[in-house]
């Protein structure tokens, strides 16, 4: 809309014409935001959705309509309004969606059923505390595409950070409503590498500015990945003390695989894993005391309910995705063609974390204890080497006089374990996982409370 001219203001009022050319980008954000507005998904619990929800693409490279996908899910009305903040949850792989994990079975509201075409409500859904923005990424997971076969088949952290960096900046001209609003970003496993980058250019970007529109404070970050030197040391450490590897292959791996690529590992290091592997058994190494694979453990089952669910035509016309038949498979949980195709992948994130904990970014990383995949024993040796200094000693934290794991709060990053969970914890441990994104929302310690004899 031009500015209204002289002639223009004898005709209308002027006031008026200036407040519709103010307001112009506002009414056409909430055209293209009501667009992408969820009315209702099938199977969902009728009378029970207290809150809305949006979801759609956006474009990140016209020039090969790279497309990344979204789902937000907004918090419940307080009152008549909605000011809680707003966390980007991003799932890792690389090459895994975060529809899948993150909102199907872990944070969000929804869990579908057996029988893939009904849902059910969490009563841990983080959605109590914060408007979740689940964001499928890179091009070439989950609903998001290009068509472009080279933007899926050579594809690496740079542009994966700067993707979700563009999709960000054009997602908040969408809803110009969470400009300025506390922004935070959680996720797990290979998303240590995501949100650390991702967090870096918000940060750089964000330096001296007043009021930004991404006005990014922290991150919460879950059984990461971050060093391969570490990663590996601590992974073959907890394999070895917790009795699933021989003696014999705990020094093969020490000996072949301590500098090895977390993603590709080659040549005898991966003789050494596949020993270690077999070793293992029947078990579950995401949850070593859930249940195996083949009984098909609780993670297992639920993402084979999310992959039937996802690739009902009805399901996607209702989440406005795959539009046109944009993607050319089926839908599912994680590309293997992305994992397999990754480009780039810096050896530690080590580097960034100083930096961000030296801006005084809030950092949070959790491990669940049960995990042997990306273990608690990889991350503390990750964070010792940060060389932080301590403000609160190891201690236990309690939930409902019982203790739900430990905590040590350094100088720049809080640390906590979570008692009994797995690789994705929100999914093993709900309860304890949604109280300790309350406590990282409020940067609280997790509670203690005094045990007497």
């Amino acid at each position: 809309m031009a500015s209204p001219t002289r002639e223009q203001c004898k005709i209308y009022s002027c006031s008026l014409l200036l407040i519709l050319f103010f307001s112009g980008e506002t009414l056409a954000a909430r055209s293209a935001r009501d667009r992408d507005r969820i009315t209702s998904l099938p199977g969902q619990p009728l009378g029970k959705v207290n809150f809305s929800q949006y979801s759609g693409y956006v474009t990140v490279d016209k020039r090969t309509n790279r497309s990344l996908f979204y789902w937000l899910i907004e918090s419940p009305l307080s009152g008549k309004t909605n000011l809680k903040p707003l966390v980007l949850w991003l799932n890792g792989g690389p090459g895994c969606s975060s529809v899948a994990y993150g909102a199907s079975e872990e944070v969000g509201p929804f869990r579908v059923q057996p029988d893939g075409k009904t849902l059910t409500l969490s009563p841990y859904a983080w959605n109590k505390e914060a408007n979740l923005l689940f964001l499928d990424s890179p091009a070439g997971v989950g609903f998001s595409y290009s068509n472009s076969s080279v933007d899926v088949e050579e594809i690496g952290d740079r542009r994966t950070a700067r993707d979700a960096y563009v999709f960000l900046t054009r997602w908040f001209k969408k809803f110009p409503e969470y400009k300025n609003r506390p922004f935070y970003i959680a996720g797990e496993s290979y998303a240590g590498h995501y949100i650390p980058e991702l967090s870096l250019i918000l940060d750089r970007l964000n330096k001296g500015v007043k009021n930004p529109t991404i006005n990014f404070k922290g991150f919460l970050l879950g059984n990461p990945v971050i060093d391969n030197y570490l990663d590996n040391k601590g992974s073959f450490e907890y394999w070895f003390n917790h009795g699933l590897i021989s003696d014999a292959t705990y020094k093969a791996l020490n000996k072949y695989c301590l500098n090895d690529s977390i993603l590709f590992p080659k040549g005898e290091c991966n003789g050494a894993l596949f020993k270690a592997y077999s070793e293992f058994g029947d078990i579950n190494p995401y949850d070593i005391y859930g249940p195996p694979f083949k009984y098909k453990g609780n993670d297992d089952c639920i993402v084979t309910y999310t992959i039937n669910y996802m690739n009902r035509p009805q399901v996607q016309k209702a989440l406005h995705a795959n539009i046109s038949g944009s993607i050319p498979h089926s839908w599912t949980a994680c590309s293997e063609v992305v994992r397999s195709s990754w480009t780039d992948s810096p050896k530690s994130m080590l580097p960034i974390f100083k930096e961000l904990i030296a801006a005084g970014v809030q950092i949070w990383v959790f491990s669940g204890d049960t995990d042997a995949i990306l273990p608690l024993t990889s991350t503390r040796f990750s964070i010792n080497a940060l060389n932080l200094s301590t403000i609160t000693e190891w201690y236990p934290w309690y939930d409902s006089e019982k203790v739900g794991g430990w905590s040590q709060v350094y100088n720049g990053l809080t640390y906590v374990t979570i008692r009994g969970a797995g690789h994705e914890v929100p999914l093993t441990r709900p309860r304890q996982a949604l109280l300790l994104f309350q406590q990282f929302l409020r940067n609280q310690p997790m509670p203690q409370i005094t045990i007497t004899d």
